[in-house]
């Protein structure tokens, strides 16, 4: 613990983003400076300022000496000045004001148009410097990314967004461009993405609609709500015909619905318990005006912002003092791994982790939580974690860090009899403390809130360390539970506004958006120091840059559960994957479901699709608001589907803990956008909600009810394409009509895949010296590495593990498995290996560790 208060005081006193100077240049640019900072072979950090005061803190990125050897200056013709190292250039024009960067093949992938400075009055008579950013985008150019958004988009180019943090929406300011570079915006603070230049207020009608009343969750639990709709109207006139981003501001710090009309025409239309306060879309206005309607909430005070599409893409922040932003070159995958090298590597996730996590709002006893896990393996159907859900702190208050003696007499004991049935708990804990409890009057005494709330000021070191402190020695140590469900971290919801943090030294809106990575911080590396023979596994609801150095996986918060709603989860989770985040998930089945669950047979048919897409994302997990999930809940067929879904998961544990090695040691992504691995294919990259896991799995989500086929888009591959559950076989790079039943999901297998596949285990680390299967699908050459270590521990940080590296010829039909690398504590040496080719068995071979070939 001491060692973790003595990195936050340096991090906090150090100056901010202070490179060596070898990986550094200062070039004179506009009315001040341009400093570039090369962070390794394929990034440059490019900061405009009139002077460098560099008084923040630096949050973002990680203290590692960047090896890209020395930096080359060069004058160049017409006042460009060249610095070059590792693979990039960057090409400093002070004529045209304009920086353009090149990546290794010698290609200019990225030139700003403009980077700005400018100053605003504050009421309070300071003056703020903000800064921004543009850039030209080509035609046929596609962005992706900036995190979590309910707006239902995945390809961002043109449109606008608003990023601050609040439930449901996670901002990372980080933008990835299938023409070989990717943006991240350097500010802590609001960002704005394409602002408008056009606002009109709408005004509210006289008449108000229909009450009703709505049980919501809140930082002071769950509670019954009235809530009231009302009609908002405005015109607005077009000045030229064109395209449009459109954003809706509803004016509170949560929607409750998005809903806007232009001339009758709905251009967006949802409705949730929560949402965050702003919405976009694209649409095409003619020139002169137009009627806008709104159906929101009576207490809002809606706006509307619009931004002519112009072959452009802006990013500003009111605030930051300088233009910071840096730039990554070269495919998706080598610009996601350059991020994760400049601002932390993701350590591996427990083997557990990667098993079915079952959640609900919420178990109200110890005894509850323990039969119903005796249940799931009575039942047999497979689960790693279960989850404890707020509350269980009962009469001792808000997050107090105590279970209530009345409903969990022994915790202890709980922990001991999961761990007895090979299953591990997670526990939801909180960044607010309630003042009234022990730890809570401490720390107020101590002055560790965010003054006028009951957030704790993770920008303190001292708040910090008191806050693990106290969750190590109350929680930890002695239950030694195993995950940890930070809730509510942006804090709940964009709460730094107009509030004073580190001691009331800064602004809240100066770091707006950064409170979840200091949280999940201090709980990593806290476990990391207190209990350092486990891997720390953290769920959190926000996140910023960096945060995947801490171990933590992010989750879509409290959505609804009706189809467009599963549709833009799965957009989300796939634009947190743009965004360099590795571990995300959502609520199974939706957070907010119907009264009749259990007995009603369209959200039963939906909740199935929800968990059959959720097999195949990097953490599968179901959750629910006053829900008892578990499968038998809703019927022996329900049931009977949703754990040949779990199943599935199993089988594939092999794949997905070899990927999730990468994930850590190459900066690899496992939920894959189509852009990924398809970057120059049209089509794929027209697709809002299919991906790949890994390279070898396309994932064709069902999003649409009662369907018996649906249209997909198989990618361009050689060999084409492998149906998982009965192996046919179909061409790539054109549509399908495929066949859909409630079975499962389709799931393609690209020609050339290796897949490591297990048989029907109860949890991550059942039969594991049963034999595995070794699928080959035909048709292309293909390769693969599967890893293994000991699953719960970080001594692969120095070297127990292995690696067994497979390849396929499909010329020779040959199969060489490469003897193993590596070894770990307690690793089987001598495996059963069945190998099947297009799903039939081809033959079982005994392997020692060494050099293997197979003529198939």
């Amino acid at each position: 613990m001491i060692r973790t208060l003595i990195s936050c005081l340096i991090v906090l006193c150090a100056t901010a983003a202070a490179p060596a100077k070898d990986n550094q240049a200062i070039i004179p640019f506009q009315e001040g400076s341009i400093r570039l900072t090369f962070l390794n072979d394929n990034a440059v950090r490019v900061e405009y300022a009139k002077e460098f005061s560099d008084t923040l803190p630096e949050w973002i990125y990680v203290n590692e000496s960047p090896r890209i050897g020395k930096l080359n200056k060069t004058e160049l013709q017409n006042g460009i000045t060249r610095i070059s190292a590792g693979k990039i250039k960057a090409d400093i024009d002070r004529n045209k004001r304009a920086v353009t960067i090149t990546d290794a093949q010698g290609r200019p992938v990225f030139t700003t148009r403009d980077i700005t400075l400018y100053s605003t009055d504050n009421p309070d008579g300071t003056r703020d410097t903000g800064a921004q950013l543009s850039w030209d985008n080509s035609a046929d150019e596609h962005l992706y990314g900036l995190g979590q958004f309910q707006d239902g988009f995945t390809d961002i180019k043109g449109l606008s967004r608003r990023l601050t943090q609040v439930n449901t929406q996670i901002s990372i300011p980080f933008i990835l461009s299938n023409k070989g570079y990717g943006i991240l915006w350097n500010n802590y603070g609001l960002t704005e993405y394409n602002p408008g230049s056009t606002t009109v207020t709408l005004s509210r009608s006289e008449k108000a609609g229909a009450a009703r009343e709505v049980n919501i969750t809140t930082t002071e639990g769950a509670r019954m709500e009235v809530r009231r709709d009302n009609t908002f109207t405005g015109v607005i006139d077009i000045p030229e015909s064109g395209d449009y981003s459109i954003l809706l501001d509803v004016g509170q710090k949560m929607a409750r619905r998005h809903n806007l009309t232009i001339d009758g025409k709905t251009i967006m239309d949802q409705r949730n318990l929560w949402l965050p306060p702003t919405s976009s879309s694209i649409v095409t206005l003619t020139k002169g005006k137009h009627e806008l309607s709104a159906n929101l909430e009576r207490g809002d005070n809606p706006t509307v912002t619009l931004k002519k599409l112009d072959g452009t893409s802006t990013l500003r922040s009111p605030m930051p003092a300088k233009a910071d932003f840096t730039v990554f070159t070269g495919t998706p995958d080598e610009i996601i791994a350059s991020f994760r090298s400049a601002t932390g590597h993701a350590p591996m996730m427990p083997e557990w982790a990667l098993g079915y996590i079952h959640c609900r709002e919420r178990f109200h006893s110890q005894d509850e939580l323990l039969s119903n896990a005796a249940e799931f393996r009575k039942r047999e159907i497979p689960v790693d974690v279960i989850v404890q859900d707020w509350q269980y702190w009962g009469k001792h208050g808000w997050n107090s860090m105590q279970f209530d003696e009345d409903a969990y007499p022994d915790p202890k004991a709980m922990v001991d009899s999961l761990h007895g049935m090979d299953m591990r708990l997670m526990l939801s804990v909180w960044s607010k403390i309630d003042k009234n409890s022990p730890v809570g009057k401490e720390a107020d005494a101590k002055g560790y809130y965010i003054p006028g709330s009951d957030w704790i000021d993770f920008f303190n070191p001292e708040a910090s360390q008191f806050y693990w402190n106290n969750f190590s020695k109350r929680l930890l140590m002695p239950y030694e539970i195993d995950a940890w469900w930070q809730d509510a971290t942006e804090p709940e919801n964009d709460d730094l506004e107009g509030r004073r943090v580190m001691n009331g030294r800064y602004r809240g809106e100066l770091f707006r958006n950064v409170y979840p990575l200091l949280v999940n911080r201090t709980v990593y590396e806290g476990c990391r120091t207190d209990m350092p023979q486990k891997r720390t596994m953290i769920l959190t609801r926000c996140g910023f840059p960096g945060i995947q150095r801490y171990g933590a996986a992010m989750w879509t918060g409290d959505v609804g559960n009706d189809w467009e709603t599963f549709r833009r989860q799965i957009a989300s989770g796939l634009s947190m994957a743009a965004s360099g985040m590795p571990w995300w998930t959502y609520d199974a089945g939706g957070f907010f479901r119907p009264g009749d669950q259990y007995t009603n047979d369209d959200y039963i048919q939906r909740m199935i699709r929800w968990i059959q897409a959720g097999t195949f994302m990097p953490l599968m997990r179901v959750h629910g608001f006053t829900s008892e999930t578990e499968p038998w809940r809703y019927g022996a067929e329900a049931e009977r589907i949703i754990g040949n879904a779990i199943k599935w998961r199993y089988r594939l544990l092999p794949y997905i803990y070899s990927l999730s090695h990468k994930v850590s040691s190459e900066g690899y992504t496992m939920m894959r956008p189509l852009v990924f691995d398809y970057p120059d294919d049209k089509n794929a990259l027209a697709v809002k909600h299919d991906y790949m896991l890994g390279g070898n799995l396309l994932i064709l989500p069902v999003t649409e009810p009662s369907i018996t086929s649906r249209t997909a888009y198989l990618p361009a591959a050689k060999g084409g394409w492998y149906d998982l559950y009965d192996n046919s076989h179909l061409d790539g790079g054109r549509e399908h009509n495929i066949n859909v039943t409630m079975e499962n999901i389709p799931v393609y297998v690209k020609a050339g895949s290796i897949l490591p596949m297990s048989h029907d285990k109860q949890y991550t680390g059942d039969l594991k010296d049963e034999p595995l299967e070794i699928a080959i699908y035909t048709g292309n050459d293909g390769e693969f590495s599967l890893y293994e270590d000991e699953g719960d521990n970080y001594n692969y940080e120095n070297g127990a593990c292995s690696t067994i590296d497979m390849k396929w010829n499909d010329k020779s039909r040959t199969l060489e498995i490469a003897s193993r690398k590596g070894s770990y504590p307690g690793m089987n040496k001598n495996r059963k290996f069945n190998i099947t080719v297009n799903g039939q068995p081809s033959r079982t071979i005994d392997y020692n560790g060494n050099k293997t070939t197979l003529k198939l």
